[in-house]
């Protein structure tokens, strides 16, 4: 596995469900899940993403080839969808969910409101069928595979950790950064739109990173 490829792999993987994002997400939950039950639905919820990203990874190009999908179209589906996704935290909506918290929350509605935002987040698995087929090799399919479970594991390791601190952060917190995540996730998704859109060939649009 070539380090430097898994490595820009990784990065691109942490940016879009890294820590940072997922961390939000589960310090919902923690207001209202016991510990032992949260830690169940990370740890669920971890290997529901991974048997994803996988059988998402290792398929990519025959997925393209089946649905007739361009890379651009792709970009432009994932871009839509994850903008839509970002808006609803800046307006405090809970898309991809049953809405507000249950009086008696369980485990599989704790593990449906990480659906959206971390088992198939749409920006992820854009990411993951974009880079998966850019190479047509199994080793590289592999390694970028091996990039997003190494995130995901790293996503769980930091929940479990800070299980307590979660549990502890005040709600209004929580609100209050879910909204600036969505401002910056938004972007993102336009970001993503943009480039769609030049690489179908639509100029003046070109995104300079």
């Amino acid at each position: 596995m070539n380090a430097f490829t898994f490595s820009a792999a990784f990065i691109a993987f942490f940016s879009v469900v890294g820590p940072p994002k997922v961390v939000l997400a589960f310090a919902g939950l923690a207001q209202v899940h016991p510990v032992r039950q949260l830690r169940n639905i990370a740890l669920i919820s971890s290997g529901a993403a991974v048997l994803v990203g996988l059988v998402t990874g290792i398929t990519a190009p025959w997925i393209l080839n089946l649905f007739h999908i361009s890379e651009p179209a792709l970009q432009l589906a994932g871009g839509v969808i994850f903008f839509l996704y970002a808006v609803g935290l800046v307006l405090g909506m809970h898309l991809g969910s049953d809405g507000p918290h249950q009086d008696a929350p369980d485990l599989v509605s704790g593990v449906r409101e990480l659906l959206m935002p971390y088992v198939v987040s749409p920006l992820a698995m854009t990411a993951v069928l974009i880079e998966a087929a850019a190479r047509d090799s199994f080793s590289w399919r592999s390694t970028v595979v091996g990039a997003y479970v190494a995130v995901i594991a790293l996503d769980l390791i930091c929940v479990l950790l800070l299980t307590h601190v979660l549990r502890r952060t005040h709600h209004a917190t929580i609100e209050l950064l879910g909204r600036l995540l969505g401002l910056l996730l938004a972007a993102v998704g336009v970001d993503l739109v943009l480039d769609g859109l030049y690489d179908l060939g639509v100029t003046g649009l070109e995104v300079r990173h």
